[in-house]
Formats: structure tokens, sequence, C-alpha cells
């Protein structure tokens, strides 16, 4: 959705995103010209209708929330969440489990009540899914999965993300790839699900 955007609006969503899940509310018009370059409230005021109309954002009133989870921007809590090494969107790759930081998170998206880490996407295996290389991957922890969801699997020690498929005793991890060179891995035990994606964030947020 953001490749018609200028750089000046994707900068502008990144940045009214990030805010967004970490600390449950919208920079103020003065914050995105910073970011931007603006020099006027009306400057922001018409990236953000851009963004509307780019249907990555809707507005009501004065609130404004994340077309893509229809979250509303309120002021909330957050919890610190572990980003980790990185994890292949391509051939399965070991994904080293040291903490490179911790992000805050708004609380209404990371209930307290459930484990979450960040890992960062590599590769193009799962960019039809809206996963890109660099991305980083909101990941609630569990050890279980529904089929179609996006999830976090260890083959070996070695992990991938993929959307997960269960047919009877087998279980199929599927790309979902522009790039034909990436396909469905069948597997009948060796595999650990890590957890399931429960967001996506901009690969630009937290380099």
């Amino acid at each position: 959705m953001t490749n018609n955007l200028s750089s000046k609006d994707r900068k502008a969503y990144a940045f009214i995103k990030k805010q967004i899940i970490s600390y449950g509310k919208a920079p103020t018009l003065r914050e995105i010209n910073k970011i931007t370059g603006g020099k006027s409230p009306r400057s922001a005021s018409l990236i953000i209708d851009r963004l509307i109309k780019a249907k990555l954002l809707i507005k009501k009133g004065r609130e404004i929330k994340l077309a893509e989870t229809h979250r509303s921007i309120i002021s909330e809590q957050t919890i610190n969440v572990p980003l980790l090494g990185l994890v292949p969107c391509g051939s399965p790759l070991f994904a080293e489990e040291n903490i490179d930081a911790y992000i805050p998170v708004s609380t209404r998206i990371a209930r307290p009540q459930n484990e979450y880490f960040f890992l960062r996407a590599e590769g193009d295996s799962m960019n039809k899914s809206g996963i890109n290389s660099g991305d980083l991957l909101l990941i609630k922890k569990q050890n279980f999965a529904e089929n179609s969801q996006r999830v976090v699997a260890l083959i070996n020690h070695e992990a991938t993300v993929k959307i997960f498929e269960k047919k009877g005793d087998m279980v199929i991890l599927k790309p979902d790839s522009t790039n034909k060179n990436h396909k469905p891995i069948i597997l009948t035990e060796n595999l650990i699900i890590q957890g399931v994606v429960q967001e996506v964030l901009p690969a630009d947020l937290y380099e």
C-alpha cells in the first residue's frame, strides 16, 4: 500500500505507526513535521490526509487509527518486548536468540498475560503476506498454531517464518512470495512452533 506514496509520506507513516505501536498515541503535527521537514501544521495534515486516502490510517473526529488493525491511538501503558536476532524468510537459517534491545509496545497489542518477542525478518519468501526483508515481527510466543497463521517455526534448530497448514499427520510450511524459487516445506516431525506473527513493523524502525 505504501508503494505509491512519496518517500516523505512513507517516512511519516513509519513514524506514526511506531508511535501508535510503541506508545499508544499518535505524534503531534509538529512532531510529524520534524520527521518530514514540513513547515506548517497544514503540511502534516496533508500527509495524514494522503495516508487516509491510501487506506493506511482511519480518522474519526480527532481520533486516528491504524487501518490494518483498527486500534485506537488512545494513551495507554506499554511493556518492553525483547528484540532477538534475525529470522529468515527464505531458506531456514539459525536465529541466534541474543537480545539486541528492548522495544516498548502498547499493552493493547502485546497483552501482559502473554509472552512476546521481536525478530527482524530476512529474505523475500513472505513478501506477499506483508513481510519484507528487514521488517520487525512482533511474535506471540506459543507452541501451537491454527491453519493459515504466519508462524516462526524451528526445524532442526533452524528458524523460519512461513504460513502454517496442518493436514492429518503432515505440517506444511508455505511461503507466500513473488519469488517462485521458494517452495513449501513438508514435515511430519522435527518441528517446533516458536510463536505466531502478531504485527509487522516497517524495516526502518529501530535500526
